[in-house]
């Protein structure tokens, strides 16, 4: 189970990594032609969003990695989960549908992790 857990965090940690680190170092003008919605969110918020990324991806790997505090790697699991159903949710209050593709399997990734985290 723990390598099954390794490669599911992997999995999350890669893109989180990637997409946290565009919304932080990037411009509203570089983001919006990968990420739409930036235009009806202030920029803060983007960064924001950027950041939390990346603490949940400390938050998935730095616990069971050092065995401190292991709970945090489930909570960062669960927050990933509730961070793609609330961007599910703002798709399809504009009327995105096909962009809630990815946030279905990223829920479903996160939640993996979530099960994972608690049996080992």
């Amino acid at each position: 189970m723990e390598i099954a857990y390794w490669i599911v965090a992997a999995l999350l940690g890669v893109l989180y990594l990637f997409a946290g680190g565009k919304k932080i170092a990037q411009s509203r003008e570089q983001l919006a032609p990968m990420m739409g919605w930036v235009d009806t969110v202030p920029m803060w918020a983007v960064r924001g969003i950027g950041a939390v990324e990346i603490l949940g991806v400390l938050g998935l790997v730095l616990p069971p990695l050092t065995g401190v505090a292991p709970a945090l790697a489930l909570l960062a699991a669960l927050g990933f989960a509730v961070l793609q159903v609330l961007a599910a949710g703002l798709h399809l209050s504009r009327g995105e549908v096909k962009e809630t593709g990815l946030n279905v399997p990223l829920i479903v990734l996160a939640g993996v992790a979530a099960w994972l985290a608690t049996v080992w």
